[in-house]
């Protein structure tokens, strides 16, 4: 059912009266050690500066029971279609581990089916290191560069950042890694000038092998390669169904394979993902990253919200914005190398749960995602945390940091190390913005209402296995939303409309006046 017609929903509005800003005088040592929950991976989940007490949890629980959150949940394991807009089961968990029951499709398991291309990848990726595989000159590659755009780039692009530094520091990295997603060739040409082309790996990622952006990409890309003498054919591989006409095509070194049970913003533990990070980092390191993921995809079964951080953060994110009247949520990573991740949960977040239907396609009358925007820290400091301390909004906050750094440099300035200055401004922000600061005298220019709410994710370091439990954990987030506010967090119409505007103002027949209007302005013709 909708939201506002279970119990939870009732309970949860008597409870936000008057809590328009909540009270975080209490916030002390013992709250802090008391209001955490352990994730996978060594990482931990912190909220004791969210803007909860014992019966606003207690409500969250009983909503989750109410809505029957993890039989819903076991329902997307066990391959029910969960998708109910486009008909189709739900499987990205399967790509990193079996949690419940073989899932079945056309006779085939689906669990072997995923696993078998991580196998020809592996192998693959083997050959190409060990130079059994090498361009149309004859030399190794040392370079791969991926070609897609949305869930196609967002998510392997923020993984491959986000393991570099680390990859470096333990020996890892066995090949440079570039992206190219933008259909303007200025993103494209900047890529290209910069790659010893008779030296790079292209992979071509499209599902459907019809998008738009993507073959316009490819163009460039072979052009490029044909005009350096090299043979295209021997230079790229793609990533798509098995259906698509890239699928088995002579025109390409290779294909591996995925299928429509797995969304694109969905796809990085996939072989969206596999194939560059695998290059870039050797198997190993991207079998490690599936095992953090799938450690954290069995944690998120668990039924008290107390014990389930991925449930709890949905919760919490759900009172946020439907009962205390939240808009936003800000993504503070205090770790350079998730400086994409905001930008990956962004599509994530906000094209699942960017809803306002229900599965049955009939409105809702509550809101429901919020809008996802972020920044690493301590840069994000000097450019908009303004707003967010002292503006007239209040923006929940979700903090990420790491005890230690990737690279192990550091250098000690004034008594202490550039690491223990990034954790302590993650520390002061987490206090000033819960606490505030209060000011004598008429002038309050200086004062710092307080009262906005964080939330924060930690752990020693940023490794494969953590980066695979904090995807999950925001994947399952994201989830567990969408089955409170009764949508379907698993397709994305709202692309569909300008794609189809597009292909009428490429016709040259658009049949729409301001249409033809606007593409007159920007110089079409």
């Amino acid at each position: 059912m909708d939201f506002d017609q279970t119990k939870a929903y009732e309970t949860l509005r008597t409870l936000s009266v008057g809590r328009e800003s909540f009270d975080f005088s209490e916030l002390d040592a013992k709250r802090v050690e008391s209001f955490t929950v352990t994730m996978a991976a060594g990482l931990c989940y912190s909220y004791a500066a969210a803007p909860v007490d014992e019966a606003v949890l207690a409500a969250l629980q009983d909503s989750a029971d109410e809505q029957q959150l993890i039989n819903k949940y076991r329902a997307v394991l066990c391959g029910q279609i969960m998708n109910t807009g486009e008909n189709r089961k739900v499987l990205h968990h399967l790509t990193r581990g079996q949690v419940a029951e073989p899932v079945i499709h056309n006779g085939r398991d689906q669990r072997a089916f995923y696993l078998s291309q991580q196998e020809r990848i592996a192998a693959f990726v083997k050959s190409v290191h060990n130079g059994t595989i090498c361009g149309s000159t004859g030399k190794p590659f040392t370079t791969a560069v991926q070609i897609g755009i949305g869930g196609s780039d967002l998510g392997p692009r923020a993984l491959y950042l986000a393991l570099e530094g680390w990859a470096t520091t333990v020996g890892r990295k066995r090949m440079n890694g570039y992206f190219i997603s933008n259909v303007d060739p200025d993103d494209g040409t900047q890529v290209l000038s910069a790659l010893p082309l008779e030296q790079t790996l292209f992979i071509l990622v499209s599902k459907s092998g019809t998008t738009q952006e993507t073959l316009a990409n490819e163009l460039l890309v072979k052009s490029s390669l044909q005009r350096a003498g090299l043979d295209p054919a021997k230079h790229v591989v793609a990533v798509t169904s098995e259906t698509s006409p890239l699928a088995n095509n002579k025109a390409y070194l290779d294909s591996f394979y995925i299928d429509d049970f797995i969304g694109g913003r969905y796809s990085s533990t996939s072989s969206v993902g596999a194939v560059i990070l695998s290059l870039a980092y050797g198997s190993m390191t991207f079998t490690e990253l599936l095992a953090g993921a799938h450690e954290a995809d069995r944690l998120a079964l668990e039924p008290s919200i107390q014990k389930n951080a991925a449930l709890l953060d949905a919760l919490i994110g759900v009172w946020e914005r439907n009962f205390l009247n939240y808009a936003a949520t800000a993504i503070l990573p205090y770790s350079q190398a998730l400086s994409r991740f905001p930008a990956h949960l962004q599509q994530l977040d906000m094209e699942s749960n960017g809803k306002r239907v229900n599965k049955d396609g009939h409105l809702v009358s509550y809101k429901t995602g919020p809008i996802v925007f972020g920044e690493p820290g301590t840069n994000g400091q000097h450019s908009f945390y303004q707003l967010l301390h002292q503006g007239t909004d209040i923006v929940p906050l979700q903090f990420i940091g790491f005890s230690k750094n990737q690279r192990g440099d550091d250098i000690m300035v004034e008594d202490s190390t550039n690491q223990t200055k990034l954790l302590a401004n993650l520390a002061a922000q987490i206090v000033a913005f819960a606490k505030g600061q209060p000011v004598s005298g008429a002038n309050r220019t200086k004062e710092f209402p307080g009262a906005r709410p964080s939330t924060l994710i930690y752990g020693k370091t940023l490794n494969p296995a953590s980066l695979g439990a904090l995807l999950s954990h925001f994947e399952n987030k994201v989830m567990f939303q969408g089955f409170v506010w009764n949508i379907n967090s698993f397709d994305q119409e709202g692309v569909q409309l300008g794609k189809i505007l597009t292909k009428k103002v490429l016709s040259g027949q658009s049949g729409d006046t301001a249409l033809d209007a606007y593409s007159k302005l920007l110089g079409i013709e």
